[in-house]
């Protein structure tokens, strides 16, 4: 491994590129530290602590502690993601979202405008609720978070939390385009990744003063463990069919003939389903969070609760949607089988064109099937763990799944800009396993 990393400094652009995606997430840390104006920070941060083991942790965990202090990215990129998922959808659903998404680069830009514009849309409605909800907020003494509530307060809430997730959303298409990795997902990586320190002092603080035993310590460690290993497998598993190309004779050479194989992720879709399904249930129920007053809001809340039986039947629900949902978006069998038709590719025993798209969407159905209850249990069965041993809520499994998965990506493609370079990749041992 530090072979492999002593031939980044050799690529000039691969250097800039990572230099250029860690200096566009240090300017997110020190975004999140910035409160929005009004706000008693300390006050906030003292009863966010009342809230543990709620939604809110959940939710404070995407938008990488911003919303403990109410900061000026307090709603993270989270619209953003609920904005894409809409626009997808549509693109399923009606006729001009789903001609938009066949017409390639201007579709595509036409796409992208709708969903930025949907994006503030969400935004201005979910930084109203927050804002309204904070005002009726106080602290352990009776303290109003809000300096001076009223109208004035909420305008510059709404704009300022407004305008903070359009900057991270316009942060993560930077990096994408001129970092390393996707920008979306490292964004959520990071705001993850800087709040472990915390999670793993919280553990230690509880075994040394006795509430945590040192081997229920142990025991919650080596889970972690077998969890780690077993997303790292799952993640690079691939089910691979054969591919055989005939030979052509073009004068007097001979062009073809060889066999290969088209690989199939076992998890196509990667992190996005419980991503996409953390923000379907984040959205509605954060707001009724912040009314903890009002009768029907209160019990969506409690129900809402993570560990609950409502939330991870919705949970479990949305990330089984998602990963078929996701799985089709970027894999289509009928493309997949005409460029082989018309390359002259096929898959021994089974006839170019129909046959063939049915049998890849036979295989890819069986894999998908496989994914999604492979998703729903590393998301969902950490719940009960952390439950029933109190450990800190970042040891969750979709906290993991994120963190392991965008690694792997990033990595992937850093590798891919060193071996195109000619240079040996990460590991001497093998490739890593391209997630796409």
């Amino acid at each position: 491994m530090a072979y492999g990393f002593e031939n980044i400094g050799k690529v000039p652009e691969l250097q800039k590129r990572i230099l250029f995606t860690l200096a566009m997430l240090l300017v997110y840390r020190i975004g999140i530290h910035i409160p929005t104006p009004g706000i008693n920070s300390a006050i906030m941060a003292e009863w966010f602590e009342q809230q543990k083991g709620t939604l809110l942790s959940m939710f404070d965990m995407f938008s990488g502690g911003g919303l403990r202090t109410l900061s000026i990215f307090a709603l993270g990129i989270m619209p953003y993601i609920s904005a894409s998922i809409i626009v997808q959808l549509l693109g399923m659903v009606h006729p001009t979202f789903e001609q938009l998404q066949k017409e390639g680069a201007a579709g595509k830009h036409k796409l992208t405008q709708y969903t930025r514009y949907l994006t503030v849309f969400l935004c201005i409605i979910q930084s109203y609720f927050m804002a309204y909800g904070v005002e009726q907020m106080t602290g352990p003494a009776g303290e109003p978070v809000v300096v001076h509530a009223g109208w004035a307060f909420r305008f510059v809430a709404v704009i300022t939390m407004t305008t903070g997730t359009c900057f991270l959303m316009w942060l993560g298409e930077q990096i994408t385009e001129r970092g390393i990795g996707n920008g979306i997902s490292l964004i959520i990586f990071a705001g993850i990744v800087a709040r472990l320190p915390i999670a793993i002092y919280n553990s230690v603080r509880l075994t040394t003063s006795g509430e945590l035993p040192i081997l229920l310590l142990l025991i919650v460690a080596a889970m972690m463990l077998a969890i780690i290993a077993g997303i790292v497998f799952m993640e690079t598993a691939q089910r691979r069919i054969p591919i055989q190309y005939p030979k052509q004779i073009r004068g007097r050479r001979v062009y073809g003939g060889q066999s290969t194989h088209l690989p199939l992720k076992i998890n196509i879709s990667g992190v996005i389903p419980p991503i996409f399904a953390s923000s379907i249930i984040v959205f509605p129920a954060t707001i009724a969070q912040f009314f903890p007053g009002v009768g029907f809001m209160k019990a969506v809340s409690n129900a809402m609760n993570p560990g609950g039986v409502l939330y991870n039947l919705i949970y479990i629900v949305g990330i089984v949607f998602f990963t078929y949902f996701y799985t089709a978006v970027v894999f289509n069998p009928v493309d997949v089988s005409e460029n082989l038709k018309k390359h002259g590719g096929y898959v021994p025993g089974i006839r170019p064109g129909k046959a063939t798209s049915e049998y890849l969407d036979k295989v890819l159905s069986r894999l998908t099937f496989i994914g999604a209850i492979y998703l729903s249990v590393i998301c969902v069965l950490p719940m009960f763990l952390i439950g029933w041993a109190n450990v800190p809520f970042y040891f969750g499994g979709t906290s993991l799944l994120i963190v392991i998965g965008v690694s792997l990506d990033t990595m992937s493609q850093i590798e891919s800009h060193l071996i195109s370079r000619q240079y040996d990749g990460l590991l001497k041992t093998g490739r890593i396993k391209s997630r796409r």
